[in-house]
C-alpha cells in the first residue's frame, strides 16, 4: 500500500507564506511525477505546479513567480512552497503522484487526502 500525506495547510492574511509538504509512504519503488493540485468551493480541481524526479518543473499561470515546487528523493517528500498569497489561493491543496510500488512494472497514480488552505484579505 502506497499513502501520500500532506501537511502544513492554515490560515494566513494576503501577502503572506505558507510551505505544504507531502510525503510518500509505503512499498515504493521508484517515483515519477509529484503535483500540486487545488480546488476551490465551486471550482473545478486545477493542477497547481508538478515537478518530474529530475527536477523539471512547471507551473498554473496563476502561480508563476509565486509559488515554488521542490522535492526530496531521498524522503519520498515533495513541497510548495507559497509566497504573496492572495485570497484566490483559497482551495483545499492535494498532493498527486505517479509511484512504482513494490516493483518497475507496477505504476500507479495517488493522492493524498487533502490540506486547507486560507488566505484572507
Amino acid at each position: 500500500q502506497v499513502q501520500l500525506v500532506e501537511s502544513g495547510g492554515g490560515w494566513v492574511e494576503a501577502g503572506g507564506s505558507l510551505r505544504l509538504s507531502c510525503a510518500a509512504s509505503g512499498s515504493i519503488f521508484s517515483i515519477n511525477v509529484m503535483r500540486w493540485y487545488r480546488q476551490a468551493p465551486g471550482k473545478q480541481r486545477e493542477l497547481v505546479a508538478a515537478i518530474s524526479s529530475a527536477g523539471s518543473t512547471n507551473y498554473a499561470d496563476s502561480v508563476k513567480g509565486r509559488f515554488t515546487v521542490s522535492r526530496d528523493n531521498a524522503k519520498n517528500t515533495v513541497y510548495l512552497q507559497m509566497n504573496s498569497l492572495k485570497p484566490e489561493d483559497t482551495a483545499v491543496y492535494y498532493c498527486n503522484a505517479d509511484i512504482y510500488s513494490g516493483s518497475r512494472w507496477n505504476l500507479a497514480n495517488y493522492w493524498g487526502q487533502g490540506t486547507q488552505v486560507a488566505v484572507s484579505s
